[in-house]
């Protein structure tokens, strides 16, 4: 298959490329700077063409859409761009959805709470909803905390700095975090999948976990004795300036997060696991 993949040198793109190399397709990436990537992980590919690479800006100069492809993964965030981040998103989906031609498009999202959205959960289902008034079938993946994503290297900065920790109440909070593993197994599951052409599915690992018993779990497997006490005067604003603070995180980053983490993310729909039984790795 002739595959487009957006954000090919984001974490989650550059994790998937090698999985759809090794399956024998053919892949066309899109990169806004081919200089940043890291070419020289791929260059046999490259070399044989089985891997192309394209300079690409939704948000600015786009190269004809490729031929005869079959499907594309949208990978696209600008979560950490500034507080007009979901106008950005908003745009780039809106410019991909004009400018795809394919049979399936796969959107990976974020899981959606039963009380009220996120800034940054309700741009990832606004930017849903404008694939999905699109021309190509799309396939939406709804994804909780992912081991090494932006989300868990805040888990990972603050258990690895701070012994003791006085920690915001949203730690009380519920998510399902789910193995990268998982996320590429899922990803690679859907694709030209018939029965989920224009569906929508959770995905979430094994565990349900508070954010504070991921922090000790983390904290466990490192080997490292941490001391959590939550307190109920951290406001998300103060909460965001904690983790700018303490952890590697932009602050736009950080309000954008925290605004998620204070909702739980929970899978409420298990279709695609009847679909596709993976072995769900904890994490």
């Amino acid at each position: 298959m002739h595959i487009l993949l957006t954000g090919a040198n984001g974490y989650i793109g550059m994790r998937l490329l090698p999985t759809l190399l090794e399956a024998g397709h053919h892949v066309t990436g899109i990169v806004r700077s081919i200089s940043r990537f890291p070419s020289s992980q791929f260059q046999q590919f490259l070399e044989s063409k089985q891997l192309t690479l394209l300079e690409g800006d939704f948000l600015g100069n786009l190269p004809p859409v490729p031929t005869n492809l079959d499907a594309a993964y949208y990978l696209l965030h600008s979560m950490g761009a500034g507080s007009d981040f979901a106008q950005r998103e908003a745009d780039c989906a809106r410019r991909f959805a004009k400018w795809i031609l394919c049979r399936q498009v796969i959107y990976l999202s974020g899981l959606v709470p039963k009380d009220s959205l996120s800034t940054h959960l309700a741009s990832r289902e606004h930017v849903n909803a404008i694939l999905r008034k699109g021309p190509v079938p799309v396939t939406t993946l709804r994804a909780s905390i992912i081991v090494g994503s932006a989300s868990f290297e805040i888990i990972r900065d603050l258990a690895e700095k701070l012994p003791f920790m006085i920690t915001p109440k949203w730690t009380a909070n519920r998510c399902q975090p789910i193995a990268i593993r998982n996320v590429i197994g899922y990803l690679i599951g859907v694709l030209n999948h018939r029965e989920t052409l224009g569906q929508e599915f959770d995905i979430g690992g094994p565990d349900i976990l508070s954010y504070r018993e991921l922090l000790l779990e983390y904290a466990e497997a490192r080997g490292l004795k941490r001391v959590i006490i939550p307190v109920p005067f951290f406001s998300p604003g103060l909460s965001a300036r904690w983790l700018y603070l303490v952890t590697a995180a932009s602050y736009p980053l950080a309000r954008s997060l925290v605004q998620s983490l204070v909702n739980e993310t929970i899978c409420q729909d298990q279709r695609l696991q009847k679909l596709i039984p993976l072995v769900l790795r904890k994490t």
